[in-house]
């Protein structure tokens, strides 16, 4: 079977994996190597990172344990902001574990874990339950296909417009590549989704105006599995958080992936203000200067169960939203405006 039909019938199966502690404290560029090499093998479980605590702490110093889970999008700046902040504290652990936003606002919310990473607005249902939320950075999601797409270099000259992402994603009106780039070609646009609760699909959706369960496409879980998919196949568009879009080493897409440009104006041509998608930093200098749209762009959130009352994880929350903030940019993360982190501060100290 080609991989055009393996994919087509929708036969994605994986399964989870684990990185090694010491990856994780290599840093973010090599967390985010191994995720992508493991990609294929991705499924239904977690990804899970122990940042340890070391000996020597003096007396006096922090000590204990706090832990997270949620979010893709977020899972690579947690890893960085655990390992900076274990440095400043060594006798803290922190144990970071990526399953979708749905997995990380639920564990929060069953107190599960301190922290649940949620990379998507928080529902009034969710605060009703007690969801106390802080922004923390700011990211986005960009569309994808296969670098082996067959129209490829009109793909990239053109840009896909919002209205036929609709056509792709909501209606199934757009089903050929020729309802795409009025080209001719009758080939089947292969559209892929995510099936996990996971922000990266809601906030695809919430572009398109409309939530995760209304997607149409083939159900990948995680984000390095769905990039995987679109990489496999040359007719696929597909979505995904901009980490794990872009390699963190070359900051250029990933090896088999390409970052469709969205036709803002929808006038059928990408225009020069319309590119940046070159480059991790492009696309981030994009959103921080309101350029790309937000959806797809937005917040990222930590979310504890009430306001934390554990000093521990106060303490955690206070150092991210200060001292852990100059590690967002070089993590290709967008950092948050002086007053709204100011807002998020005095969130966690009133």
């Amino acid at each position: 079977m080609s991989d055009q039909d393996f994919w087509k019938k929708g036969a994605c199966s994986a399964r989870p994996w684990r990185i090694p502690a010491a990856a994780a404290a290599a840093g973010t560029a090599a967390v985010l190597v191994l995720l992508l090499a493991y990609a294929p093998a991705s499924s239904g479980g977690g990804h899970s990172a122990r940042v340890p605590s070391r000996s020597g702490a003096a007396d006096g110093e922090l000590r204990g344990t706090i832990s997270l889970s949620g979010a893709w999008a977020l899972y690579p700046m947690a890893v960085q902001w655990a390992e900076g902040f274990r440095k400043a504290h060594p006798g803290v652990r922190i144990d970071v574990q990526a399953g979708g936003a749905g997995k990380g606002i639920a564990d929060a919310l069953s107190g599960m874990v301190d922290i649940g990473m949620v990379s998507r607005d928080i529902h009034p249902e969710e605060t009703s339950r007690g969801a106390f939320a802080l922004a923390v950075t700011k990211d986005g999601v960009v569309p994808t296909a296969s670098r082996r797409n067959p129209y490829l270099k009109e793909l990239l000259r053109k840009g896909i417009g919002k209205s036929v992402f609709e056509g792709i994603f909501i209606t199934g009106r757009v089903k050929t590549w020729d309802d795409v780039l009025r080209n001719g070609a009758r080939t089947e646009v292969h559209a892929f989704t995510r099936s996990d609760a996971c922000g990266a699909a809601e906030t695809w959706a919430a572009f398109l105006g409309r939530k995760q369960e209304d997607l149409l496409g083939i159900a990948v879980y995680g984000d390095p599995g769905l990039a995987e998919a679109v990489i496999r196949n040359p007719l696929a568009v597909g979505f995904n958080n901009i980490n794990f879009a872009y390699d963190a080493a070359s900051l250029k897409p990933v090896q088999g992936l390409v970052i469709i440009p969205v036709d803002l104006n929808g006038n059928g041509v990408l225009d020069p203000e319309e590119d940046f998608y070159a480059s991790r930093d492009d696309i981030t200098a994009a959103i921080d200067r309101g350029a790309y749209p937000s959806p797809p762009a937005r917040d990222l959130y930590f979310v504890t169960r009430g306001k934390p009352s554990r000093p521990l994880v106060r303490q955690f929350l206070m150092w991210v939203l200060t001292d852990g903030q100059k590690f967002v940019r070089e993590a290709g993360y967008i950092p948050l405006s002086a007053e709204k982190i100011g807002r998020q501060l005095s969130l966690l100290k009133n």
